[in-house]
């Protein structure tokens, strides 16, 4: 499947990995990326200090941000090329339930409903699950200026609300990797298990990395 996907997914919460892999995937596959920058958004690190007070110029960043990545991506998708991107659109309104109030919610959804955003549904989804003690150790380790105010109770919410998302995700084909034990990111032979499964995938959700 992984070679003949014109669209690639790679989906998980804050740590797990999910711009690296595209880029690793990206590479082996000769295709192009379609990456969010974080950087780039200039309420990011007033979010991390203080959520609720940031959280609705944050997420309607983010927004016009994904909602101008899929004007590329139609572009490169005219001139045929692969793409592999670490967002997926749908996932948006997860951080805005989890972040804003319900007024700014309201906001939120209005602007959403103006911008119309739209996106093909991924040929694949790749989705790295991980608890939050692993991802908080992981962005510890990276360290990010930006994202030192982060804490693991926040990033527990954030994976509950990535678990549910993909409990009922049926868009695409999802590829679930337990992002715990497995590190394709740094390890060469983790990604080779990966690449390999993923060629393999015959059945529209499938789950690597988990007991039997």
């Amino acid at each position: 499947m992984l070679h003949q996907a014109p669209y690639i997914v790679v989906e998980g919460p804050i740590g797990a990995g999910k711009t690296s892999l595209s880029r690793r995937l990206a590479e082996r596959l000769g295709t192009q990326t379609l990456l969010e920058q974080p950087e780039l958004n200039p309420f990011l690190s007033r979010f991390y200090q203080n959520m609720e007070r940031w959280a609705l110029p944050t997420q309607m960043s983010f927004l016009l941000q994904r909602a101008e990545l899929l004007q590329d991506l139609k572009r490169l998708q005219k001139k045929n090329q692969r793409v592999v991107s670490d967002f997926l659109l749908d996932k948006d309104p997860l951080f805005a339930s989890l972040n804003l109030a319900a007024d700014e919610a309201k906001l939120y959804q209005e602007l959403y409903t103006r911008l119309q955003p739209h996106a093909p549904a991924p040929s694949l989804v790749i989705y790295l699950q991980a608890q939050a003690d692993i991802l908080i150790e992981r962005v510890r380790k990276r360290g990010v200026d930006t994202e030192r105010p982060i804490t693991e109770s926040y990033l527990e919410k954030v994976t509950e609300r990535y678990a549910s998302f993909f409990h009922h995700y049926n868009a695409s084909p999802l590829f679930i990797v337990n992002a715990e034990v497995l590190n394709p990111v740094d390890q060469d032979d983790d990604f080779e298990l990966l690449f390999q499964r993923l060629n393999a995938m015959r059945s529209y959700r499938e789950f690597f990395g988990y007991a039997q």
